[in-house]
């Protein structure tokens, strides 16, 4: 009799054992009775039927994935190798179990085929400088569809995008002859403004005699501090020369 007591007892603390649980604050238990969904249990300490009730843990912290490197061909026909980050959370722990087999999975081989469907949409210089739109576009696309499951798709990053050595260095030209067609825009535009100022200068210099006078010897000055031999060459106005040119006409008519 003793020994039934005891087997009885053990009985009852195995049961006791497998029908308390305690979850953590990020845990959920979705629970089914008798294979039908029944509820949502967690956090803290919890009880559930053994052999009737049946409880599928879900994690709801948020998930770091790695995306597998993709091949992927740009619009622009450049074969490039991308990776990316995906950064999700399970919002309705019942729709991930009930809905999608293993929603992690799911939401990585979706990620997946996003990438290269978004990124084959676009040329390489999207790829290269616009990662932040693309990395919306991307995040926008696998929370919708993700939606059904309860996931909820917080961000997406582009890590790398891996050129070969023959479009590095394309890209590398491509530079150079940009930065040599901004060098060149920016010095004509100089020469255009520079020659705007002098054809303005003409104009007020040829209103004031008296200011072309005060320039030339401005000018004179200048070339006498510069020029370290002393020897100086005066180009005399015509303003200065007719007055004698006149005088010598009339001596010469006389």
């Amino acid at each position: 009799m003793s020994n039934f007591v005891i087997g009885i007892g053990i009985v009852s603390l195995a049961i006791l054992f497998y029908s308390i649980r305690i979850l953590r604050e990020y845990e959920r238990g979705v629970v089914f009775f008798l294979g039908r969904y029944q509820t949502i249990k967690g956090p803290g300490l919890i009880t559930i039927i053994p052999f009737v009730q049946q409880m599928v843990l879900v994690d709801l912290r948020t998930v770091v994935m790695d995306v597998p490197t993709q091949d992927v061909i740009s619009q622009d026909n450049v074969s490039v190798k991308v990776n990316a980050v995906v950064y999700f959370r399970v919002m309705e722990p019942d729709k991930a179990i009930i809905q999608v087999e293993n929603f992690q999975q799911a939401t990585s081989q979706l990620a997946q085929t996003t990438l290269r469907s978004v990124l084959g949409q676009h040329e390489l210089d999207d790829m290269l400088s616009g990662r932040d739109k693309l990395n919306s576009s991307i995040q926008e696309i696998l929370d919708r569809q993700t939606d059904a499951w309860g996931i909820k798709v917080a961000n997406v990053e582009i890590k790398h995008v891996d050129l070969n050595e023959s479009m590095i260095r394309a890209i590398a030209r491509q530079a150079e002859a940009e930065r040599e067609r901004r060098a060149k825009i920016i010095h004509a535009d100089g020469e255009f403004q520079a020659s705007q100022k002098l054809q303005e200068a003409a104009r007020i210099l040829s209103k004031e005699p008296q200011a072309i006078q005060l320039r030339y010897l401005q000018t004179l000055s200048d070339i006498a501090n510069e020029d370290k031999s002393h020897t100086v060459i005066f180009p005399l106005p015509m303003d200065l020369i007719r007055p004698l040119q006149d005088l010598l006409d009339q001596k010469l008519k006389k």
